[in-house]
């Protein structure tokens, strides 16, 4: 079951892009969107990638457009990257990073990696299937024979959590045409 209310991200950004996020968060929130990421890269000159989307996961170039108008002006008057740079708005796309307690609960069942900001017995990086979100707790089922004869669910702390995304399966590509539909 989908939770609508709106929640805090626990997967956040650290230095540069973390100040940014601070920054266009609240402005985001304010237009009734949801900032998912921000990535800063020098990738062809210098790029500010922002990631947002709307609770329900409806979220189109209209909403880009609308956010990338409201943020751009605000961006140049704090200035927080020194030179030119270039605003990139997106949504999450369909292999989405996952950054809200209600992300893991309303992709229950689909694949997605995770990585630790600490190893967990010799493992920084965990794949399996989400299996929820309870306890501050993100739940997933591993089926590595490598760990264990039989799938095992574990529990991993969000503190714990570095980075976390759906891997992109045949199973993931159907939900999303279904969800366009």
């Amino acid at each position: 079951m989908a939770i609508e209310q709106p929640e805090k991200r626990f997967v956040t950004e650290s230095a540069q892009a973390g100040d940014i996020a601070t920054l266009v968060e609240p402005l985001i929130e304010d237009l009734g969107y949801e900032l998912v990421r921000v990535i800063v890269s020098q990738r062809d000159g210098m790029t500010v990638q922002i990631m947002a989307d709307r609770a329900n996961g409806e979220f189109g170039i209209d909403d880009c457009e609308k956010i990338s108008k409201e943020i751009s002006p605000y961006l140049d008057s704090h200035d927080p990257i020194p030179g030119e740079y270039r605003l990139e708005l997106s949504s999450p796309g369909i292999d989405r990073p996952l950054v809200r307690p209600r992300d893991f609960i309303n992709w229950q069942g689909f694949e997605a990696k995770l990585e630790l900001k600490q190893a967990v017995d010799g493992r920084k990086r965990f794949r399996g299937r989400l299996a929820g979100f309870e306890n501050d707790e993100v739940l997933l089922t591993l089926e590595d024979k490598k760990y264990a004869d039989e799938p095992v669910t574990i529990g991993l702390n969000k503190t714990m959590i570095h980075s976390a995304k759906l891997v992109l399966t045949d199973e993931l590509l159907n939900k999303a045409q279904q969800r366009t539909k």
